[in-house]
């Protein structure tokens, strides 16, 4: 999820190791408008708990240029968001995954049902993730369609949200298994998937299967699926859980592994951490940003390599999109 205009780039995706352009059918390149003085940073959800971007001076914005990064990234070296992760940890008595559960069972669902859906009651800063998560979901199926139809195709949707991806999945005729962390997310896929699916659907077209629905978090997933797909969640662990998760996903897939995650890059940590000196009046869960060598690597020990791969940005958001496959 990026901060700048000036990090935003077309949609391009390719295969390893020689790319050539990733399909015919990529939805429609981004785009920005270009400008000479970096942008505001902004602290955003899920980096920040920002509802609202922190409007820094021309003074603050310069000494992000330059050889004055060093120095920004010393006076962030004494701040401590840990600290403030580490006393929403022990108020819901666990780790991360606790942390995740809680949020998005409460205040998290209500921000991310505003971003996720169609209302008007967002920031302009959610407006943007809004559109960059929809052209994740837009490539993620792209990329699920090089093969042929999906109808018939068994797919995972790991961390569903209120099916942004499962219910596409369902019109295009795919048997999907929709699951979440979050009870109320869950139980908001299945209300639009049933007012989607169920109440458009007429004698002359067949009738789309109805996604399965569950409440579960990634490592408690079984099961066989042609797919899984698992889209801006590895966002909420550490490089050290998300690797098991990756082994464990790729466990249940019998073809492909679809994955996005906020790409780890000295400037993109940097912007992130800008974001945590602003956290907001509310809590978020904690924002992990990973490597594509770690992601790949992760995937090579269980015997997966990367064929695709792509990288989606906004003003702000950024997320790298990667389909795997068995060695």
């Amino acid at each position: 999820m990026a901060y700048s205009a000036s990090l935003s780039s077309a949609l391009g995706f390719h295969t390893h190791p020689n790319p050539p352009a990733f399909s015919p059918k990529t939805p429609p390149k981004l785009t920005t408008t270009t400008n000479k003085s970096l942008p505001t940073p902004f602290a955003i959800p899920p980096l920040s708990t920002a509802t609202t971007g922190a409007t820094f001076d021309s003074t603050t914005l310069a000494v992000i240029g330059g050889s004055s990064v060093a120095a920004l990234a010393a006076v962030l070296s004494f701040t401590d968001p840990e600290r403030r992760r580490r006393l929403q940890a022990e108020e819901v008595g666990g780790g991360d995954k606790e942390v995740v559960r809680e949020y998005f069972n409460n205040s998290g669902f209500q921000r991310w049902k505003k971003i996720y859906g169609e209302t008007d009651d967002v920031n302009r800063v959610q407006k943007d993730i809004r559109l960059g998560h929809s052209k994740t979901v837009e490539n993620a199926i792209t990329m699920l369609k090089d093969e042929g139809s999906l109808r018939g195709v068994t797919v995972c949707d790991a961390g569903c949200g209120t099916g942004s991806l499962s219910i596409p999945l369902a019109k295009e005729g795919a048997i999907v298994t929709a699951t979440d962390i979050s009870a109320a997310m869950v139980a908001e896929a299945q209300k639009q998937a049933e007012e989607q699916l169920l109440a458009g659907k007429d004698e002359l077209s067949p009738a789309p299967v109805m996604p399965k629905f569950e409440v579960k978090d990634l490592e408690s997933l079984d099961g066989k699926y042609h797919t899984v797909v698992c889209l801006d969640v590895l966002i909420h662990y550490p490089q050290s859980k998300a690797d098991g998760m990756i082994a464990h996903l790729a466990s249940l897939a019998e073809d492909r592994l679809i994955l996005s995650f906020a790409p780890k890059t000295f400037y993109y940590d940097l912007l992130k951490r800008v974001g945590e000196l602003f956290p907001g009046p509310s809590k978020a869960t904690r924002a992990y940003l990973h490597s594509e060598a770690d992601v790949e690597r992760a995937l090579q020990k269980v015997g997966w390599r990367i064929r695709k791969r792509g990288l989606i940005t906004t003003q702000f958001y950024f997320a790298k999109l990667v389909e795997a496959v068995p060695a």
